[in-house]
């Protein structure tokens, strides 16, 4: 396993795999690896030739109020993880080469970006689609590899790679959950043994979701209202959000139908979760 950190050295190594006839499987994270994504990095294992994990925290996609700074890292443990799934490489690029002094280029992606996470976070998005349009350019992957807890950031990437014909297919892995039902999340170890316990209330919410549409509800009211409901039963949890929503516009919708999703963002106590459920 080798690790690189030059932009110009990883395409130049890229290409060279491109040239051989090479497949590239590519897996972009911020680090502080779990299960969640050595899932993504055994699915590309299977799939390709070449297997490289980028691991960047992305400034342009924190806000100012947000956890950049004390974003959990432990690069030691990313190596262990990324060696034991059989990663080819490792790419872990500076501030500096991604960002140089006067850089002012960025990715907007438009309607997608307007709901959920992109009211509550405003920018990140913008972030997002620019460090993954970076990423994509000096990688070359064949095919990218991302996670369903995600679910807005997936529809983002899906609709960058098709409006700007970048001929990378993006494949989105289901959610890896802990024993108990939580989604598997970098941040969960802000949470307290308090909040821990009440964070099992967002699956629980979703799983009612899914449930309740399988025994004939429509209504994405009277879902959202009794998953609501559920959540706030918790002290310690704020809701940010919790909608229904189309999964590839990521727009409201009144009535659940095929594609529908629920989304939600929840912080339990000062930390934030996101979670989702397919409900059609």
């Amino acid at each position: 396993m080798r690790i690189i950190k030059s932009p110009a050295k990883m395409h130049e190594i890229c290409r060279s795999f491109s040239a051989k006839g090479k497949t590239i499987g590519f897996v972009p994270t911020m680090g502080y690896l779990h299960q969640g994504h050595v899932s993504l990095l055994e699915k590309a294992r299977k799939e390709n030739d070449i297997v490289i994990l980028s691991i960047y925290v992305n400034p342009t996609q924190f806000g100012p109020k947000e956890d950049l700074k004390k974003y959990p890292r432990d690069i030691g443990n990313d190596k262990k993880l990324a060696k034991r799934s059989k990663t080819d490489i490792i790419f872990i690029p500076s501030d500096k080469d991604m960002y140089p002094q006067g850089y002012g280029t960025f990715v907007d992606v438009g309607s997608v970006t307007n709901n959920l996470c992109g009211i509550s976070r405003p920018g990140h998005f913008k972030g997002v689609a620019t460090i993954v349009t970076k990423l994509f350019n000096i990688v070359i992957p064949n095919i990218a590899y991302f996670g369903q807890k995600d679910v807005q950031q997936c529809a983002v990437i899906k609709k960058l790679v098709s409006e700007l014909n970048m001929f990378v297919k993006i494949k989105v892995l289901p959610i890896k959950r802990e024993n108990d039902g939580l989604a598997i999340s970098s941040r969960n170890v802000y949470l307290s043994e308090k909040e821990r316990e009440d964070s099992r209330i967002l699956c629980s919410a979703l799983y009612y979701a899914k449930k309740s549409v399988k025994h004939g509800q429509r209504s994405s009211d009277k879902i959202i209202a009794k998953a609501k409901k559920m959540i706030l039963s918790k002290r310690s949890a704020k809701i940010d959000y919790v909608k229904i929503v189309s999964q590839d516009t990521m727009k409201d919708i009144d009535k659940v139908e095929k594609k529908a999703v629920m989304a939600i963002a929840v912080f339990i106590g000062k930390t934030r979760l996101i979670d989702n459920i397919v409900l059609g």
